[in-house]
């Protein structure tokens, strides 16, 4: 779905975010889903079943049922469900359709996205079907993006990937200080081996790698909207040696600075 326009989503009536009952149950169907049924579950406890496979949810816990799938649910009565569901349908054909199960580790943007898109439909809000053709591409894309991230990050904790991920964030804040790995290292609070590892393996990049690349990112900014020359762009993101500045901007652009200026 990541291909797909929001204009080929189709919002359907059935929507709602709601507390389940004591006594609820999702009763087996007899015939299989005929659209998408976006599942997710902000509290409470119970079991799910896809095509005949049991799940047992809790908060986090998100389906993104197919077209042709069968379902059924009960819960615990004493830790009710609380949940949004969500039917639509995708006129164009889609490939990159998210995997039907996740648990989801940071629920408060997605969250967020699910709240304004039931709000919508609550009352008769301007341009609604068009907004929420919109956040239902978002919320599909952030499942996508779900489903590769957790692959790489599932060995670390969710503490290491943050200060990983802030570590890559300072460096493309400060593109121009000179950074060592052991100086990065210190700052995660890791053994600069350690750090290297785990830095490739949650950004894909090795930290030098990823530290040319902001530099560069950087460059192009400069050259196009900062009014800057080549020479001033180089001694600005510590480069001493204009020509090796060129030949790296080049490696990574296909072109010289100074056609991009």
């Amino acid at each position: 779905m990541l291909h797909a326009s929001p204009s080929s989503f189709v919002i359907l009536p059935a929507l709602a975010k709601i507390v389940c009952e004591p006594g609820w149950k999702w009763q087996k169907r007899e015939k299989p889903l005929q659209n998408y049924d976006l599942f997710y579950i902000w509290s409470g406890e119970g079991t799910v079943v896809r095509s005949g496979v049991p799940f047992k949810v809790g908060k986090g816990s998100c389906f993104l049922f197919r077209p042709g799938d069968f379902t059924y649910a009960t819960h615990n009565p004493q830790k009710p469900l609380v949940l949004t569901y969500i039917h639509f349908d995708v006129t164009e054909e889609v490939t990159d359709i998210p995997q039907p199960y996740r648990e989801l580790t940071e629920t408060v943007e997605f969250e967020h996205l699910l709240a304004r898109y039931v709000r919508l439909f609550l009352v008769k809000t301007y341009a609604a079907e068009e907004e929420g053709r919109l956040i239902l591409k978002q919320l599909m894309i952030h499942l996508l993006r779900e489903d590769r991230v957790m692959p790489v990050e599932r060995h670390v904790s969710n503490q290491l990937a943050e200060v990983i991920h802030e570590v890559a964030n300072y460096v493309s804040q400060h593109p121009g200080a000179a950074h060592r790995v052991e100086d990065l290292a210190a700052r995660a609070g890791l053994s600069p081996r350690y750090f290297s590892i785990k830095f490739k393996e949650i950004t894909g990049s090795s930290v030098q790698s990823y530290v040319i690349r902001a530099r560069i990112e950087r460059a192009q900014h400069l050259l196009l909207y900062a009014g800057m020359n080549v020479t001033e762009v180089a001694d600005a993101l510590g480069y001493r040696d204009i020509f090796f500045f060129s030949r790296q901007f080049k490696q990574h652009t296909g072109k010289s600075p100074s056609e991009i200026r």
